[in-house]
């Protein structure tokens, strides 16, 4: 622990730097894979949508005593019950519950309904009293579907205007936006490639990332926003090195941020899977374990990099860079001319006494008032 405080103090301090922004192609063609990948699940499997999206009937069995081979069990008694082979979705709830999905609306009334219960509590051996049933219908689904893209294109529209203002720039907001997309379309993607279910606590769970997500870039961009401020006044540093350095400055904060996060999810995630069974509280924790762990490497790797990607080519950051490139080769001249120091052999390899006397010099040089000798007789 110590180290790794340590590792933070000398990224944020400057004396070690990991370079995000120079190796920003690198960067880019890695997610541009992943987004590939992503593409092919959703436009290709596309998305396992929930009962609530789809319409139909759902039926649990409690207080089931024999759980061997309990899928097949109970697809054969419900299409039985309902006389078609309508696809059935069978989970298991917890220890001894069996949860029945029928993706059909014709399964909603009220003769299917009886019908399907009493197989269910016949195949099982519970009584019919025991086995609960609901229908949902499709319009319900398709209702919260729009008001989350709603809900989406407004909170984009209300976030660029403000990051816009913030920032002073436009380029600051298409960077943090162009992140938030590459957060949102690749969770989704996971979701289709996988083909775990989604409901509508999953669509909760894509919305909230996005505050997460965007929070943690503000905070880059901050740093970012500071640093540049610095650069400008000094001309130590390009634009370039400036946002490195506050990725640098952050990491080990979005780090920390992110696996704080990330642990009580991850309890929610072990209790919903071993305990609970499907359900909302294991949706949503689903999708909010996997859109934070994107939304941190966005801000990183994406994000940031995207800026200056956007920024470079800005007459003042290309005076800028001008500006820091003959400040660094002016110090890079001095620190070679201080290296070497009279005391040199014919071969320019200086003696060890005398290298030894030399580094004791410099390294007395700053701290040492120097004293003239007349000055010192006239003190005597």
């Amino acid at each position: 622990m110590a180290s790794f405080a340590q590792f933070g103090n000398d990224l944020y301090s400057g004396r070690r730097q990991i370079d995000f922004i120079g190796k920003r192609r690198r960067w880019y063609t890695l997610t541009a894979v992943l987004l590939v990948i992503a593409a092919i699940g959703l436009f290709g499997r596309g998305l396992n949508f929930s009962l609530e999206f789809t319409g139909g009937s759902e039926f649990r069995v409690p207080g089931v005593s024999n759980m061997a081979d309990y899928d097949t069990r109970a697809k054969t008694a419900t299409q039985t019950a309902l006389k078609s082979s309508e696809n059935v979705i069978v989970t298991k709830i917890g220890s001894n519950t069996v949860r029945v999905q029928v993706e059909k609306p014709k399964s909603g009334s009220a003769d299917a309904t009886d019908q399907v219960s009493t197989a269910l509590a016949k195949e099982f051996k519970v009584s019919p009293t025991t086995v609960t049933s609901s229908y949902i219908g499709p319009s319900w689904g398709e209702q919260v579907r729009q008001k989350a893209i709603v809900a989406l294109l407004v909170f984009l529209a209300l976030l660029s205007v403000l990051l816009a203002v913030y920032f002073r720039t436009w380029k600051m907001a298409l960077a943090a936006l162009i992140a938030l997309v590459h957060d949102l379309f690749f969770t989704v993607g996971v979701y289709a490639l996988t083909g775990i279910e989604v409901s509508p606590a999953t669509v909760i769970g894509f919305l909230t990332i996005l505050g997460y997500s965007i929070y943690d870039t503000v905070v880059v961009f901050d740093k970012v926003r500071e640093n540049t401020d610095e650069a400008m006044a000094s001309g130590r540093r390009s634009y370039a090195q400036a946002a490195n350095y506050a990725v640098n400055q952050t990491l080990v904060r979005s780090i920390n941020t992110s696996v704080v996060a990330l642990l009580p999810i991850t309890a929610i995630l072990l209790v919903g899977i071993f305990l609970l069974g499907p359900g909302t509280l294991l949706d949503l924790a689903l999708a909010l374990f996997v859109g934070i762990a994107v939304g941190t490497y966005s801000s990183i790797f994406i994000a940031t990099p995207i800026l200056v990607s956007l920024r470079s080519r800005e007459p003042a950051m290309k005076d800028l860079e001008r500006k820091a490139t003959a400040y660094q080769r002016k110090q890079a001249s001095a620190l070679d001319e201080e290296e070497h120091t009279p005391g040199e052999s014919a071969s320019g390899v200086m003696e060890p006494a005398r290298e030894k006397a030399a580094a004791q010099a410099r390294t007395d040089r700053p701290r040492t008032r120097q004293i003239h000798p007349l000055a010192k007789r006239d003190e005597d």
